[in-house]
């Protein structure tokens, strides 16, 4: 080979790896840019005020509805702050879903305290297995009034007013209400991450809820007017799946004209988390299994992000392992600059939730997120084919 041909060559490989790297840079910005696309305009939308309308004047009947199976601890610890709500018109159904324990005791004794408790018994039937959705379903219709309020036994409202709160957004028009459900605050790493998850998946909801495009609520803290649930039937169209009685439902029923999100201190929720990274790792699972059947545009939505930060990241490593000193600098800048932006918006929002100390942790979450959410998406798709296996 002639020196002249061997300058060529070399030529033509430091123009593929330069059109290789500068497609890696368009992709860096792109994620970028839509990155800052949900911060700046969709997520940051929790913490522009509400337009003033005026708030309903009218106190309407409301029944609490709690399914509980063996939660005889958390049913004497959380149940009487409920009761307790400071508001005038309210009943709580708790359904008592096959209880081994003594959960059937402990309610006897709340009962003769608070006459505004009601117990609906489903007993154990070894022909019939059932999950949540039936006892909620049978909660539902025991309900003595229109507007429905969810929670769970594990769960304690942050406020007296917490009824309150949620039901100044009950009107005719309205028939859906989304709130925050955090968790207890634990000292340890576990504990750390699930905060911060429940942060960012508040985030999201909350806000598309904010823009019109509720897809999702938490059954911890929910709100639904009973015909709603009734003339859309209920959870029949999802009752195979053991998930989803929040946010398959939310995301059925709900749209931009009938739902609100309630953003107060006042109506937060907060539940005990899991224990162990095993158990909320199964908790995930079962929560992102119920993602697939979302409204395609929701989907869409929530994959772009997640997407989007996958590519910004990945594009941002191999740019810095170019050794091409502008990409590097042009990385870092993009990186720095996403990363203020980010923790801004973010900071602001977790202390919206009254959730405290995250902001340092947030990017090392930003970060595993993806990974973590891919993850959990192989599991189930191992699952499913060592089912079919079988």
């Amino acid at each position: 080979m002639s020196i002249t041909n061997f300058i060529n060559k070399l030529i033509e490989q430091f123009y593929s790896i330069a059109d290789y790297y500068l497609i890696v840079l368009i992709l860096l910005v792109t994620a970028f840019l839509i990155q800052l696309f949900y911060y700046l305009f969709i997520y940051s939308k929790l913490l522009t005020k509400k337009t003033q309308q005026p708030e309903n004047t009218v106190q309407f009947p409301v029944s609490v509805v709690i399914s509980a199976r063996n939660e005889a601890k958390n049913l004497e610890t959380f149940l009487p702050s409920v009761l307790e709500q400071k508001y005038p018109k309210f009943e709580v159904i708790v359904v008592n879903d096959c209880s081994d324990d003594n959960s059937e005791e402990i309610l006897t004794l709340l009962k003769r305290k608070y006459s505004n408790l009601y117990v609906t018994t489903i007993r154990k039937d070894e022909k019939f297995t059932h999950g949540k959705k039936l006892a909620l379903s049978i909660g539902i219709k025991a309900a003595k009034n229109e507007w429905i309020l969810l929670t769970d036994a594990d769960c304690q409202p942050v406020s007296e007013n917490w009824i309150a709160s949620m039901q100044k957004n009950f009107s005719e028009k309205t028939s859906v209400v989304l709130a925050y459900g955090g968790y207890f605050k634990e000292k340890s790493l576990l504990n750390l991450f699930v905060r911060t998850d429940t942060v960012f998946i508040a985030m999201q909801y909350l806000s598309f809820a904010k823009i019109g495009f509720p897809y999702m609520g938490v059954g911890r803290n929910l709100a639904y007017k009973k015909s709603l649930y009734f003339n859309n039937k209920g959870f029949a169209k999802h009752m195979h799946i053991p998930s989803g009685d929040d946010d398959l439902f939310i995301n059925e029923v709900a749209n931009k004209s009938n739902s609100v999100a309630e953003l107060s201190h006042d109506s937060f929720t907060l539940s005990v988390p899991k224990k162990t990274f095993s158990e909320w790792f199964t908790q995930k699972r079962r929560h992102l299994k119920t993602g697939k059947l979302y409204k395609k545009r929701h989907k869409l939505l929530i994959g772009s992000e997640i997407f989007s930060r996958f590519l910004f990241y990945l594009s941002l490593i191999i740019l810095f392992f170019s050794l091409v000193h502008l990409l590097v600098i042009v990385s870092a800048v993009v990186f720095i600059l996403r990363t203020t932006v980010l923790l801004i918006v973010f900071n602001k929002i977790s202390k919206l939730f009254n959730e405290t100390k995250l902001f340092a942790f947030y990017i090392i979450y930003d970060i595993i997120q993806p990974v973590f959410n891919l993850s959990i998406y192989l599991s189930n798709r191992f699952e499913r084919r060592k089912k079919r296996w079988k």
